[in-house]
C-alpha cells in the first residue's frame, strides 16, 4: 500500500505543478525521470548511464543501466564485452546496447535536494517556453496587467501566465506605478535571452496610441479609416494623420467623437497628451499645412530630391510654429518624414535680396558688364554662370533691353570666365595631387575633384572606396533630434543616386567589379534600384572612355 500511496502521490505532484505552471504534464515527469537519472547517478556512480521512467497512468517507476557492447572494455560502468552481452542476449552485436534493471534507491538528503533542483530548472524553462510560444505572435497588440515590483524605475508586470517588464525609457515621463495598479502597454518586442525569454512592452510607442484609437474608434478597427502616421512626444504632445476610405465619413470627427469622447479617452490613458488629428493627404504643401497647425503657413517651397520643405509664416506665427522648445515643427516633421525649415516672411524676404545681390555681383564680376545688366539676369531667373553660358541664345535675346548681339557677347564672356576658372582648378587640382582618371568619371567637375584632392581622395581606388554618405552628407535622429552632417559634395548639387552612380563607376573602373561577377542572386540581393545604377554607371564609363580617346584634350566644365 506504501508503494501504491507513493506511485499515486507522484503523479497528483505531476497534475498540480502542470496545472499551477500552465504546461503540459508530460514535461513535469520528463523532468521528474530527469532529476531520478541524476539521484541514481550519484548513488550508482558518475559514469554510469542510468535510465529511468514513470508509468504516466500507473505512476510505476522503473530504472536500468545501458551498457554499450564493444570489443575491449575501457569503462565498466558503461560498457560490457561481446562475449558477455551474449550470454545476457545471444543475439547481441557490438554496438548494441543492453540494459541491466535496477533496484529502487532509497533518496538521501543531498539526492533529494539535487533531484528538487533539476525539476524546478525543467519546469521554469517549460513554463519560459510556454510564454514565449503565447506571446511571439502577440507583437503589437495591447495587454492589460498588474505591476508586481518596481526595479530601478522599471516596472515589472504580471500578465497573469508570465511576466513583463516596461522600462524606464518607454514610460510615459512623470508617471508612477505601485505594487497592485493596473497597467495597460503595448507589446513592441518578445525575444529570446541568455536568462530565457524577455516581453518588452512600452507607453511611449507611437503604435500604443495607434491601438488605443483601434479601440475607442469602431472605424479605424473595420478598416474604414486608416491611421498613416503618428508624431508623439510622449506626455506632452502628439500628432496623428488620419484618412478615410469612405468620403462619407469625415476621419478627424470620427476620431474625435462625440463632443470630443473617443480622443479625451485616448487623452486620459496617455496622461493628459495633447493629440493634433490631420487629415492626410497626397499632397506634401497640404499635408505640411495642416502638421504646423495652429500656425499659419504663407508659403511652402518643396525639396523633393533632399525630402526638404521650407515654410515661410507670419513675422508674429514664428513662435507658435515652432512650438515650445521646437515641438510643434519637430513632430510635424516626424509625421511627414521630411526637415522642415520655417523662416518668417522678413527672413525670407532679406534671404532673396540676398541672393538677388549675390548674383547681381558674381555677373557683374565675372562678365564685367554693368549693374543693370546683371540684375536683369538675376531677376530672370540665372542662378549661375553655367546657365547664362549654356541656355539657348534666344532666352537671353528675349530679354527687354538685349539683343541678339549683345546675347551673344553675354555668353562669350560668361563662357571665357568659366574657361578660365576650370584651368585655375585644373591647376590646383594638380598641384593637390589628383590623378586625370577622375576624370573618366561621369559627372565629375574640376571644382569636385579639387574638394577631393582636399580630402585627400586623389585615385580611382580613393573614390571607389566612398559610400554615397561621405559625398553628399547624412542626417541621423535621435530622441526626436535631427543632426546634418555634412559630405565632401556639400557645396554641389549631387543627389544620392547621382553620388552612387559615380562610386559604381569608380568601382567598376577600379576593377573591383564587373557586371559579369554580378550574378543574378546578387543583384537580386542588392535591389532593383541598385540593378539600375550599376547599369548605368557602366553605361556611363563606356561613354566616358569613347569620349576621352576622341577629345584627349578637353576637360569637363566645372558646375
Amino acid at each position: 500500500m506504501a508503494v501504491s500511496a507513493n506511485r499515486l502521490e507522484l503523479l497528483q505532484i505531476a497534475d498540480a505543478v502542470a496545472r499551477e505552471k500552465s504546461i503540459d504534464r508530460t514535461i513535469v515527469i520528463e523532468a521528474m525521470q530527469d532529476a531520478i537519472q541524476k539521484a541514481a547517478r550519484s548513488r550508482y556512480g558518475a559514469e554510469t548511464e542510468v535510465r529511468a521512467e514513470i508509468n504516466p497512468t500507473t505512476g510505476e517507476l522503473r530504472m536500468w543501466r545501458l551498457l554499450e557492447v564493444v570489443e575491449e572494455v575501457e569503462e565498466h560502468g558503461r560498457q560490457i564485452s561481446l562475449p558477455d552481452a551474449q550470454l545476457r542476449n545471444a543475439e547481441a552485436k557490438l554496438s548494441d546496447f543492453i540494459t541491466e534493471p535496477l533496484p529502487p534507491i532509497e533518496f538521501g538528503r543531498i539526492a533529494a535536494q539535487s533531484a528538487k533542483q533539476v525539476i524546478v530548472q525543467k519546469v521554469r524553462d517549460a513554463e519560459r517556453e510556454r510564454m514565449y510560444d503565447e506571446f511571439k505572435d502577440r507583437l503589437g497588440d495591447i495587454i492589460n496587467g498588474t505591476v508586481k515590483r518596481v526595479e530601478y524605475g522599471n516596472v515589472i508586470v504580471d500578465l497573469g501566465r508570465g511576466e513583463a517588464i516596461i522600462r524606464r525609457d518607454e514610460l510615459i515621463p512623470r508617471e508612477t506605478f505601485r505594487y497592485g495598479d493596473r497597467v495597460r502597454a503595448y507589446i513592441h518586442d518578445v525575444r529570446q535571452e541568455q536568462r530565457g525569454p524577455q516581453i518588452f512592452l512600452s507607453r511611449t510607442h507611437p503604435q500604443f496610441m495607434a491601438k488605443l484609437f483601434m479601440q475607442e474608434v469602431p472605424e479605424i478597427y473595420d478598416g474604414i479609416i486608416n491611421i498613416r502616421s503618428i508624431a508623439r512626444d510622449p506626455g506632452s504632445r502628439a500628432k496623428i494623420a488620419v484618412v478615410s476610405n469612405d468620403s462619407s465619413i469625415d476621419p478627424v470627427g470620427a476620431c474625435v467623437g462625440m463632443r470630443g469622447s473617443r480622443v479625451q479617452a485616448v487623452v486620459n490613458e496617455l496622461q493628459g497628451e495633447k493629440i493634433d488629428i490631420i487629415p492626410w493627404t497626397e499632397s506634401i504643401g497640404d499635408l505640411v499645412v495642416s502638421a504646423l497647425q495652429p500656425a499659419e503657413v504663407v508659403k511652402v517651397v518643396l525639396d523633393e530630391q533632399a525630402e526638404r520643405i521650407e515654410v515661410v509664416v507670419p513675422d508674429e506665427q514664428l513662435s507658435l510654429a515652432i512650438g515650445r522648445r521646437g515641438q510643434n515643427v519637430r513632430l510635424a516633421s516626424q509625421l511627414m518624414g521630411w526637415d522642415i525649415d520655417i523662416l518668417t516672411e522678413q527672413e525670407e524676404s532679406e534671404r532673396r535680396q540676398k541672393e538677388f545681390t549675390e548674383r547681381s555681383d558674381l555677373f557683374m564680376n565675372a562678365m564685367n558688364v554693368d549693374e543693370m545688366v546683371a540684375q536683369l539676369l538675376a531677376s530672370e531667373g540665372f542662378s549661375s554662370l553655367e546657365e547664362v553660358a549654356y541656355v539657348e541664345p534666344t532666352e537671353i535675346a528675349s530679354i527687354d533691353g538685349f539683343d541678339t548681339d549683345t546675347a551673344a557677347e553675354i555668353q562669350a564672356r560668361a563662357a571665357e570666365y568659366i574657361e578660365a576658372s576650370e584651368k585655375e582648378r585644373d591647376d590646383e587640382r594638380k598641384k593637390l595631387g589628383v590623378e586625370d582618371e577622375l576624370y573618366n568619371i561621369p559627372g565629375l567637375t574640376g571644382a569636385m575633384l579639387v574638394a577631393l584632392g582636399k580630402e585627400e581622395i586623389k585615385t580611382i581606388e580613393d573614390f571607389a572606396g566612398f559610400a554615397a554618405d561621405d559625398l553628399v552628407g547624412w542626417t541621423e535622429k535621435k530622441d526626436g533630434e535631427v543632426s546634418r552632417f555634412d559630405g565632401t559634395f556639400k557645396d554641389f548639387p549631387v543627389s544620392r543616386e547621382e553620388a552612387e552612380e559615380m562610386i559604381m563607376a569608380a568601382r567598376l573602373q577600379a576593377g573591383w567589379v564587373t557586371l559579369d561577377d554580378l550574378s543574378d542572386e546578387e543583384v537580386q540581393d542588392e535591389g532593383e534600384a541598385e540593378t539600375e545604377v550599376v547599369a548605368e554607371a557602366a553605361d556611363a564609363v563606356a561613354d566616358a572612355e569613347v569620349a576621352t580617346e576622341v577629345e584627349t584634350e578637353e576637360k569637363p566644365v566645372a558646375e
